[in-house]
């Protein structure tokens, strides 16, 4: 078995909506004010045949903006005047489970590579005189890549981890990048960025996030 907790802060360069996906812009980082907030991820997993993983993934996210703006919102069938306080809150979170091949597995390298299957179950809301909310739950299938070198088979290493796929419907990208020290066989701890990217754009809505994380974390194998 193999476990991990990843925790730190996010905060967004860019988050906009449109609700429907032709009604009126807005920018949740540009328009309004949203703060870096906390953030963490739980993942388990089982190996079997040394090089065969199976992982499952919980990472909820929410993020709030605050502000007003110099011209009526439609958002979700409400308007919202020119110049009233909002309250606007991004929640993302992430159901995954994940299959990967590890095709090279030594001291000093893993090259694997596999399938992820997303559940996003998301929601943006907007509070001022009145309140409106967008939802959206689906299942994403995304692209695994992890590559792991650590250099003479030593303690220190460097690893890369994505899970990623474009559509005409929209794309994601879920990429970690981070420093690795094993403390002892079956503990190693982790200090590195995480970007997460994507969105879609359709009649419904139009969502599109860029996510920016410094994270540390601890990984065990039991």
């Amino acid at each position: 078995m193999e476990a991990s907790l990843e925790a730190g802060v996010v905060a967004a360069s860019r988050n906009d909506t449109r609700v429907p996906g032709n009604g009126t812009p807005l920018s949740l980082v540009d328009d309004l004010s949203s703060p870096a907030s906390p953030a963490f991820r739980l993942r388990a997993g089982y190996r079997f045949g040394e090089r065969h993983l199976v992982t499952a993934l919980y990472a909820p996210l929410q993020l709030e903006a605050r502000g007003s703006v110099p011209r009526d919102v439609e958002f979700a069938g409400r308007t919202f005047a020119a110049g009233s306080p909002l309250y606007a809150v991004y929640r993302f979170d992430s159901y995954r489970l994940t299959y990967r091949y590890s095709f090279v597995r030594n001291e000093g390298w893993e090259l694997a590579a596999g399938f992820t299957g997303k559940v996003r179950d998301a929601e943006t809301s907007l509070y001022g005189a009145e309140a409106a909310r967008k939802t959206n739950t689906g299942f994403v299938p995304l692209v695994n890549v992890h590559v792991e070198w650590r250099p003479g088979g030593g303690s220190w290493g460097l690893l890369l981890d994505a899970d990623a796929l474009a559509a005409p419907q929209g794309r994601a990208e879920d990429v970690l990048l981070a420093a690795t020290w094993s403390v002892r066989p079956g503990v190693a701890l982790r200090l590195g960025y995480r970007m997460l990217e994507g969105g879609a754009d359709n009649d419904e809505v139009y969502s599109f996030a860029w996510l920016h994380y410094a994270v540390a974390g601890v990984e065990l194998a039991l």
